[in-house]
């Protein structure tokens, strides 16, 4: 007899069939023991009637304990009140193992419980449909990328300098060297970028910072896609190519995730192409109109892009921003030699930023003066210089953080839901 999945249960209606997994819920009539069992693919009923299994079979269903995993073997019936349309006639069952005791049953538990229980807790129909949702939309992103032109280039870990910022750097040792865990991906991907054109990175980031709020994890995925001959208004373009294309994936493929989640559909529905593209300077005086007291030449902090986002109705291109706010490696405005060419993307409904990225200083003389501006070693950044100097380019880029893009799409209080293993200031268990 073939096992099968539960999600491919249908093509095996009026045939015996055998199912592997693990007792979610049950309750029992009389004669009958219902089963809810599920597989990692789906919870289906399995009917135990008295009569159709031998007294052995019968009277151990009465003392299984939840997450006891099953071998079941039935019928495949059609049952209109399923949520899946069928249930199991059962014939067959051997108890692998039968659990007792299992600490997350069917009723309310306080979030710090669960994050305690997390190897646990991912088995709930809850984190099931997140986590299943995360999945889809790493596969959009690297759809986009793909159908884009560009190439995947996997990033260190280990780097021998900050990126993003000394102040939140993880060191290590590293054979009697120091070294720190990567905050992104992008300088190796500008080296990529010059020797394949389109490039991008998809992995775990690392920031130290001692933040408890609702957006910030200490360990992070980030897709980083970067590229040559590129300035800022493509960037934009690329960046809301790929916002979008996730969106309508997740829309077409998680269905029954989002419903489970009792995600309201029709703010995701109603995001269309182009973006809003708003400059800093408008964005400010927006700002100040909703009552907030940012001044001009201050980043948007979480409660701004919250505010600002809050009224918008699909993700807004936020772009030019104080160049003292910004990162040593992004190019000046020449326009403007206050600002930087840079851009973050805000998501709709108050989730805020999801995007930040912008053009690269591409001038060798220019770059070298921000380092030293910035106190960073340049003895470290010889190799990130050698960009600069051996057929340097207009180039660009950006960062998605996956967490906040999960959080704001399945419609979450916090982006701890949304990696199966959060790591923040209070949680490194399990």
């Amino acid at each position: 007899m073939n096992s099968v999945k539960i999600a491919q249960i249908a093509a095996s209606e009026g045939r015996e069939v055998e199912l592997r997994g693990w007792l979610y819920n049950k309750r029992s009539s009389g004669k009958l023991h219902f089963l809810q069992v599920r597989d990692g693919t789906g919870v289906i009923q399995c009917v135990v009637f008295k009569d159709d299994v031998s007294p052995e079979v019968f009277s151990q269903c009465d003392h299984l304990g939840q997450e006891s995993s099953l071998v079941v073997s039935g019928v495949v019936r059609r049952e209109a009140r399923s949520p899946i349309g069928y249930e199991l006639s059962v014939r067959q069952m051997e108890c692998l193992q039968e659990a007792e005791g299992y600490p997350i049953s069917p009723k309310e538990h306080g979030v710090s419980f669960l994050m305690e229980q997390r190897h646990l807790w991912l088995r709930s129909s809850r984190p099931h449909a997140v986590l299943r949702v995360r999945g889809e939309v790493l596969k959009a992103c690297r759809d986009f990328m793909e159908r884009e032109g560009f190439l995947l280039v996997d990033a260190p870990i280990f780097t021998p300098a900050a990126c993003e910022g000394t102040s939140t750097l993880f060191e290590t040792d590293y054979f009697e060297q120091k070294a720190y865990l990567t905050q992104s991906g992008q300088l190796y991907m500008e080296a990529a970028a010059m020797a394949f054109g389109r490039v991008y990175c998809l992995g775990p980031t690392f920031r130290a910072e001692k933040s408890k709020t609702r957006r910030h994890l200490t360990e992070f995925w980030m897709i980083e896609p970067e590229m040559a001959f590129c300035e800022l208004d493509e960037d934009m373009e690329v960046a809301e190519g790929l916002v979008f294309h996730v969106v309508q994936w997740v829309l077409e493929h998680c269905q029954r995730e989002l419903q489970v989640l009792e995600r309201d559909l029709k703010p995701l529905e109603r995001i269309a192409k182009p973006f809003p593209r708003v400059s800093y300077d408008q964005a400010v005086e927006q700002l100040k109109e909703q009552g907030s007291d940012i001044q001009w030449g201050q980043d948007l902090g979480g409660d701004d892009e919250t505010l600002f986002s809050s009224r918008c109705d699909s993700p807004v291109l936020v772009h030019r921003y104080p160049a003292q706010v910004k990162a040593f490696y992004m190019k000046g405005d020449p326009q403007d030699s206050r600002l930087a060419l840079c851009v973050d993307m805000l998501a709709p409904e108050g989730y805020g930023e999801i995007v930040g990225g912008g053009q690269r200083e591409d001038d060798l003389q220019t770059l070298e003066g921000k380092i030293d501006a910035h106190g960073l070693p340049r003895e470290t950044f010889a190799w990130y210089l050698d960009l600069r100097r051996y057929g340097s380019v207009p180039h660009a880029g950006f960062g998605m953080g996956i967490e906040r893009v999960v959080a704001w799409l399945c419609g979450l209080h916090h982006v701890r839901e949304t990696i199966p293993f959060p790591r923040t200031m209070q949680h490194l268990y399990p």
